[in-house]
């Protein structure tokens, strides 16, 4: 089982940042994946980012692209993702999630039903 746990979720006007972070105690290392998912009231969750880490390749949502980056800390058995130019369509929950599968599509990378792990989340909310 792996634990995860975000923080850095907030309140910010239009045009601002925000980084999340989410620790991952006791990192496993067979972890391959990681990635950040949103949800808002009434709709799927969708994802937003996510680092395939055998190689470091990140892969980033249309509606997030030149926004929002993805990063990873294995020494500190921490991910991030760094948001700047905030809209308000972007206040969702924000989640972490991981996966320790080989297998499977790159396609897959975004769609919640690839990974087996999942934090609590973290509100972000954006106002206009």
């Amino acid at each position: 089982q792996v634990r995860l746990v975000e923080s850095g979720g907030g309140s910010v006007q239009a045009g601002g940042s925000l980084r999340l972070s989410c620790a991952a105690p006791g990192y496993s290392y067979s972890i391959n994946l990681l990635g950040w998912f949103r949800q808002s009231p009434g709709k799927e969750r969708e994802g937003v980012a996510a680092i395939w880490l055998r190689n470091g390749t990140t892969y980033h949502a249309d509606s997030v692209k030149g926004r929002v980056t993805i990063s990873q800390d294995h020494a500190k058995n921490t991910l991030y993702l760094q948001m700047n130019n905030l809209k308000p369509e972007d206040t969702a929950i924000y989640y972490c999630a991981a996966d320790s599968r080989v297998d499977g599509s790159i396609y897959e990378f975004l769609t919640p039903r690839r990974y087996s792990f999942w934090g609590q989340g973290t509100q972000v909310t954006v106002s206009s």
